[in-house]
């Protein structure tokens, strides 16, 4: 079987290539490229060259950046050139033409309810927390025992949960 990582990219390239993203990567391994910090607060948005241009190379590179990091993304713009042109080993990008905006959003991962855990888990988790005097901690912990036995099979015995 095939990852979906690997499909991505060649499901992308031709909406991506409209754009001037022929390498569909650069978007997918943007925080690999410029790095977390900078990705969190930058998109790229379009890769463009100049019209009548025989090769790809010297282009500018749009980038759509969070209000209040322009400035910043302004300065570092001759690392992440570099960076850019590292990535797709030749000199691709030339300059960077910056635009403040909002970026999406990432999604947040839904809260899950954890799944039930026997009594005979339960009784024998509480017993271990019975030492634990601070009424938060233990609350932590037990939420924390519990996650572990439903995720865990091997650990539902409870002589094994009094051993831990």
């Amino acid at each position: 079987m095939k990852t979906l990582g690997s499909a991505v990219a060649k499901i992308a390239a031709p909406v991506l290539g409209r754009r001037g993203f022929g390498e569909a990567q650069v978007i997918l391994e943007w925080p690999s490229v410029v790095g977390q910090d900078l990705a969190r607060d930058t998109m790229p948005v379009k890769l463009s060259f100049d019209r009548g241009a025989a090769e790809r190379v010297g282009g500018t590179l749009h980038l759509r950046a969070a209000p209040g990091a322009a400035l910043e993304v302004q300065h570092l713009a001759p690392l992440i050139i570099e960076r850019i042109n590292t990535f797709f080993g030749y000199r691709a990008v030339a300059r960077l033409a910056i635009r403040q905006g909002p970026l999406p959003q990432p999604a947040v991962p839904p809260n899950r309810e954890p799944k039930p855990v026997a009594e005979a888990d339960r009784a024998a988790l509480e017993r271990r927390l019975d030492e634990v005097k601070d009424p938060e901690l233990r609350a932590a912990l037990a939420r924390l025992g519990q996650a572990v036995l439903a995720a865990t099979p091997g650990l539902r015995d409870p002589k094994k949960i009094d051993t831990l």
